[in-house]
Order: structure tokens, then C-alpha cells, then sequence
């Protein structure tokens, strides 16, 4: 049940004096997407307090009227001399415009009006009387005027003017003063929460009251005061990281709570396969497989997020772990996001435990017929000891005998739903989430707070180093000529597009002549007329057995240079292949093209990573993509790409399921999610914590950004 004191911040914005009909619906498109209050769909009065000003317009400035510089915001107090309508016959909608000529002791300044209302013009600002103007300056004709002012009133509202005025992100109808006159009304009937913040930490940053702290984000008098690291967004960012760490801490305890299969195996299989590897597991790898082993043999419920860069060696451990589970007699699942992936690693395992006497089976959306039925009546009966499969596996069909542990790789691009869908088919198996794309420290206790968390840095002794270079697209016949030779030599290459096609006009070199934008399919066309058959494309809106027989060739040799968009990002793994070209590379995330970069080098040949960059940003791109050319480590890229980027575009909100942040800044505030992480931690060390006095406060904050 949510505390009473949050029932009028969760109330429909309808509620706030001043908000129906065309203001409402403007509240609906510029607020984040709406809570469904009384069977309608409606944003809510904290949504609106949520909305913080990201600008400050300054009024306080002013001088005498005969030294006023041209294009600033001023305040002036003058007196009306004059009004010079436009020619009686012309002043409906004419062109020229109306006139009030004004001055004061420092000189003269002229207001320009177009089509105004004659009537308001002779009341707001009656001849002979003082008014205070506000607006921008111009100068025309070495003469000082204002068009249409922002502000006209009398003097004794001077203070009030000059007094400086957020400014907010809007939309088509609605001003920043109106959404800072609904705002202020708001805050007058917000009640004052009891404090969930301990007062040594106040009393240590300094910090007034949420409350107090929302009024001072909204009411901003200087430019600093809007900056992340300002005392009251500092405080407004700490109650709302107090509040995720929280709620991951406390579904982190509860699943500890939850009984989970003892998995200690025998060492059967695991010995045989580590024996008949042709390389030695790295130290990291040995590290990891320890952490996950006390994690199966706790007898609580692991959920274990493994993080591991391009080439680090994930799948073997992944493999690993399931043997062990095999060995007891349960089952495993491995469930990939693509079809490309999942044959990818069936191929792999089966090759790994060919010797080792178990069943390893594949179950994808083009497997049908008799041939799903078998995997389905196989996989109900135990006689499947891994499977390995896509979305297919969650499906309402799909039973198993005793499956105790799942693998979820690239684990960022499935829902919580269906990750949940899946683990629902056992009884409460272990899971171990994989992924390759590195994420930063702030991200990952965002994100995954709730798991424990390991990493691998370490690639493979026999992995050879990738060589980066940023060359400008002046340079495109080079590359070509280059290319002919690598692939004259039988070398395989990919050539990665931003787009997959344009049908704007292109010029010879397949870029558009306007957006100067690269297209996938005109790439594909140049090259099988240059290259021949030996040309393959991939890109996403392709059906999905189309682009695993493009994979298929590609990977048996049949094709040399694949032409594709980011698909191929995550997961390819064509050992042979030794050149990547991205093209538009300055169109791309560090990240991304990290993982791009990560589709090459994956065998013992050297390697190349080529990104193509347009001319003119070429100093731009070479200053950002330098790290790409210093480490090939994933996780130094990350965290450069999320203090360029930003958390939302980092791994992408919607498919992360990253929570939408309102006033935290990952980057800026990395340093206040350590200790809040740290006080959650000491708060519930405590059994009986959320019984407390200030449990039922943090209880009551869970509630406010919605994690109850």
C-alpha cells in the first residue's frame, strides 16, 4: 500500500490548478510516460516536480539606455513617450510595424510590435507613465530597440522582474513561466517527508531538506546552481541512488534467501574437458570459475553477472560451470539473443564435449516438426542434458525435467519478463548472466545491483593484438587497393555501414550528397561489381535464415568480404577473418565500436580495424577515437564512452532496462552512488532495519521513484 503523505504527488496532474485541456494534454507529451490513475492514462503531480529547469534566464542585467550593447537580455525602467501605430488604412496584419517610443535620463529606446492589439498597447503602456521593460536589445539603424518585450509591468513589480527564471525543457503549449507558476503551486502543497538520510551525512554535505532541496533546483539563481554537483541536485541525486541501491539490496537478499539446488559436482566431465583443451584456462578464468563453483555449492540461489571483454573466454566457462551440473544429473540452458549465436555456440560445445558421452541440443525458431517435437519430449525427460537456444526457449511449450542451471548470454538484450519466463521452468536455478559488452563500474551497480558480479580482462595467450587506425575517407582508393590485396591473399574482411540503405542520391562513392551518409546495400552493389561473387550483405531487416546462410558462407569461405550493419556487433565469431572497415565511425558510440572491433582478431593472425571517418571531422574523430588506438580494453572504452555519451545511449535505456534517472548523472555522480551503496549496506546489516523509524522513511522514498 503506498504511505499516505504520496497520495497527492501521485494524483493526475488534473489535480494542479491551472492544468485541463490543451495544458494537460501538453503535460502528457512532455512528461515521461504516464502512471494510469482512476482507469486513465495521465502523467502524475510528481512527474511534474520531477521536471527540473536545465536553463536560467537572467533579468538582473541593466545600464544606461545610450550604452546598451546589442543582442543581451536587459531590464530598463523608462517612460512611455509616444505610440506610432502603422497608416490608419494598413494596421490589419500589415507589415509595418507599431511603435511606442521610450526613454529615461540615459537616453531613448524604441518597442516594436507587429500586429498587435492597439487597446492592450495605449493600457500596458500608457504615455507620460514609468513601466519596467524587459527583453532582448537590438540595434537597427544605430538606434536602440526591443521587439515585442518579454516583460511590461509597472516599476513597483522591479524586483520581482529581475529576478532570475528557470528555464525547462517544453513543448508546443507550454511556456517556461507557465510550467514555473504550476510547479510553485505544487510545491506549496507537497508535504514535508521525515528525513531518510542519517544527519551526520547532512550535516556533512551541507544539505537542506528534500523538500527545501526541490524548491532550491527549481528556483536557480546562478548557472551553477543548475550543474549536477550544485547542493540541491547533489541531494535530489543521492535520495534517488539511496533509493536504487536500496531496492537491488533488498531483491539481492531475497533471492540469497531463496533455497537454490547444492551443485558440487564430481569432477568428471570438468576434469576430462580441461585435460583435452589445447590452451591453459588464464588466471582470471580460474578466479571466476572458483567464485561461481562457491556460489552452486551454497545451497542459496546464484545470480552472477559475468562480465567479459571481446575474446576473454566466457563461453568455456560458461561450459564448465553447466558440466558440473550435468555431472549431478540436471539440466542446463544457455539461451542466446540471435539464431546466429545460438548455432554458433551449439557448434562450439558440441565440438568441446563430443567425448564427454552427454546430450547437447539446439532449439531455435526455424527448428519445426518432428525435429522440435524430438527436442521438446527430450528436453521433458531429462535425456537432454544442455540446451542451447533463442527466445524459443521460455515458450509456454517448452518443459523440463530438472533444470538448475541457466546461462543467459548478452543478457542485456532480453526483458526482465522473459529472463524470468525461463527461470520459472525450474525451481529456482541458478543463473548466470554473461555479456561482452563492458560496462562501467556505476552502470553495473545501477543495473545489476542485485547479482554478485565477476569480471575477465585477460584474453588468451594465443589472441594477437588488433591494429587501430582513423583514416580519412580521402584516402578510400588506398583502402580500396588494400583491401583487393588482403583479399587476393585469402584473408576475409567486414565492411560495417551505419545504415541500410538510402534512397537519397549518392555520389560515386555511394555516400548521399546531403547527409554524406553510407548505405549497406550501395556499399554491396560497388563491391560484388568490384570484387565478384565472393561479396556477401547481412543487415537486420533481413529474415533471419537469410542472414545465417550469408554467416554460413561467409564463415566457410565462400565469401571474403561481408558487407553489414551493427548485426554482426555482438557474437559473430569468424575466427579468420582479419580486417574490419567501419565506415562513418564518428556516427558511432566507442563502445559499439569496440564491439565492432572485437569481430576481428579473434584467431592467432594479425588484425586490422580500419575507421573511416568524412574529412571534415576528421580532428574531431581522431581526438575522440584516440582511446581506440591506446587500449583494446573494454572496460577503460566504457567508461570514456559513457563520460561522452551518457548512461541512456551507453548499452540503450529501453533494452537494458536501465532505470530512467532523473536527476543522476552516472558519470558526475560516481563517487555519491559508492556511499550510498555503502550505507545501504550497513543499514540492512541489521535484520529488523526496515522496522525502524527510518526503514519506514526509506520504505516511503522506495515508494516515491517507484520501487514499490
Amino acid at each position: 500500500m503506498r504511505h499516505e503523505m504520496l497520495n497527492y504527488l501521485f494524483s493526475a496532474v488534473t489535480r494542479v490548478k491551472g492544468v485541463g485541456g490543451s495544458t494537460s494534454e501538453a503535460l502528457c507529451r512532455l512528461l515521461p510516460a504516464p502512471t494510469v490513475i482512476s482507469g486513465a492514462t495521465m502523467p502524475i503531480i510528481r512527474d511534474l516536480l520531477f521536471h527540473l529547469p536545465v536553463g536560467l534566464l537572467d533579468r538582473r542585467f541593466t545600464c544606461p539606455l545610450n550604452e546598451a550593447p546589442d543582442g543581451v537580455i536587459a531590464t530598463f525602467v523608462v517612460t512611455v513617450e509616444i505610440h506610432q501605430p502603422p497608416p490608419a488604412g494598413s494596421r490589419r496584419f500589415s507589415k509595418k510595424p507599431y511603435k511606442v517610443i521610450c526613454s529615461n535620463k540615459t537616453g531613448d529606446i524604441t518597442l516594436v510590435f507587429f500586429n498587435p492589439r492597439e487597446d492592450y498597447l495605449k493600457q500596458a503602456l500608457p504615455v507620460g507613465k514609468e513601466r519596467v521593460i524587459s527583453g532582448r536589445t537590438e540595434k537597427f539603424d544605430y538606434n536602440l530597440q526591443m521587439t515585442h518585450p518579454d516583460i511590461i509591468t509597472t516599476v513597483d513589480k522591479l524586483s520581482d522582474v529581475q529576478k532570475p527564471e528557470p528555464v525547462y525543457p517544453l513543448t508546443l503549449g507550454l511556456t517556461s513561466r507557465k510550467i514555473y507558476k504550476l510547479v510553485s503551486d505544487t510545491l506549496e502543497k507537497t508535504p514535508e517527508f521525515p528525513e531518510w538520510i542519517r544527519p551526520e551525512i547532512l550535516a556533512q554535505k551541507n544539505w537542506k531538506s528534500w523538500k527545501q532541496s526541490l524548491i532550491d533546483a527549481h528556483n536557480p539563481k546562478e548557472q551553477e546552481d543548475l550543474h549536477p554537483l550544485s547542493p540541491a541536485r547533489l541531494r535530489l541525486a543521492y535520495d534517488e541512488m539511496l533509493a536504487n541501491q536500496l531496492h537491488l539490496a533488498i531483491l539481492r537478499q531475497n533471492r540469497q534467501h531463496q533455497a537454490g539446488e547444492i551443485i558440487k559436482g564430481t569432477g568428471k566431465l570438468t576434469d576430462i574437458l580441461q585435460s583435452e583443451l589445447p590452451y591453459s584456462l588464464t588466471v582470471g578464468q580460474q578466479q571466476v570459475l572458483k567464485e561461481i563453483a562457491a556460489d552452486m555449492e551454497s545451497g542459496s540461489r546464484m545470480g552472477r553477472l559475468l562480465q567479459g571483454d571481446v575474446g576473454s573466454g566466457k563461453t568455456i566457462i560458461a561450459l564448465l560451470s553447466m558440466l558440473k551440473a550435468v555431472e549431478q544429473g540436471l539440466q542446463c540452458a544457455l539461451m542466446v539473443p540471435t539464431e546466429i549465436v545460438a548455432n554458433q555456440h551449439f557448434e562450439v560445445i558440441s565440438s568441446l564435449t563430443k567425448e564427454l558421452g552427454i546430450s547437447v541440443a539446439l532449439l531455435s525458431g526455424r527448428i519445426k516438426g518432428n525435429e522440435r517435437k524430438q527436442v521438446l519430449e527430450s528436453l521433458a525427460n531429462g535425456s537432454i542434458n544442455i540446451i542451447i537456444g533463442t527466445h524459443a526457449l521460455f515458450q509456454e511449450q517448452v518443459e523440463f525435467a530438472n533444470l538448475a542451471f541457466i546461462v543467459i548470454d548478452e543478457q542485456h538484450r532480453f526483458g526482465v519478463n522473459q529472463r524470468m519466463a525461463l527461470s520459472a521452468k525450474g525451481n529456482a536455478p541458478h543463473v548466470l548472466h554473461m555479456t561482452a559488452t563492458p560496462i562501467p563500474r556505476s552502470l553495473t551497480m545501477t543495473l545489476y545491483g542485485d547479482m554478485e558480479s565477476s569480471k575477465l580482462t585477460e584474453k588468451p595467450a594465443h589472441r594477437q593484438p588488433i591494429t587501430t587506425r582513423v583514416i580519412p575517407l580521402s584516402r578510400y582508393d588506398e583502402i580500396m587497393e588494400r583491401l583487393k590485396v588482403a583479399l587476393a591473399r585469402g584473408e576475409k574482411a567486414y565492411w560495417i555501414c551505419p545504415l541500410i540503405e538510402d534512397n537519397s542520391t549518392q555520389d560515386n562513392l555511394g555516400f548521399t550528397t546531403e547527409t554524406d551518409i553510407a548505405a549497406a546495400k550501395s556499399r554491396y552493389t560497388e563491391f560484388k561489381a568490384r570484387f565478384g561473387d565472393k561479396v556477401g550483405l547481412v543487415h537486420g531487416q533481413m529474415k533471419s535464415d537469410e542472414r545465417d546462410e550469408v554467416m554460413q558462407a561467409f564463415a566457410a569461405g565462400n565469401i571474403s568480404l561481408l558487407v553489414a550493419t551493427t548485426v554482426v556487433e555482438v557474437g559473430v565469431d569468424v575466427r579468420d577473418a582479419t580486417i574490419i572497415v567501419i565506415e562513418k565511425a564518428d556516427r558511432f558510440g566507442l563502445s559499439q565500436l569496440h564491439q565492432l572491433r572485437g569481430r576481428v582478431g579473434r584467431g592467432d593472425k594479425p588484425s586490422a580495424c580500419v575507421l573511416l571517418c568524412s574529412d571534415n571531422s576528421k580532428e574531431v574523430a581522431q581526438s575522440r577515437l584516440s582511446i581506440l588506438r591506446e587500449t583494446e580494453d573494454g572496460f577503460k572504452i566504457a567508461e570514456a564512452d559513457l563520460a561522452i555519451r551518457g548512461s541512456g545511449d551507453l548499452l540503450g535505456t529501453r533494452q537494458s532496462g536501465l532505470p530512467r534517472f532523473i536527476f543522476t548523472d552516472l558519470f558526475e555522480h560516481q563517487e555519491l552512488l559508492e556511499q550510498a551503496k555503502a550505507e545501504v549496506t550497513g543499514f540492512l546489516a541489521s535484520e529488523k532495519a526496515m522496522q525502524t523509524p527510518r526503514g519506514k522513511a526509506l520504505e516511503l522514498l522506495l515508494q516515491l521513484f517507484g520501487y514499490q
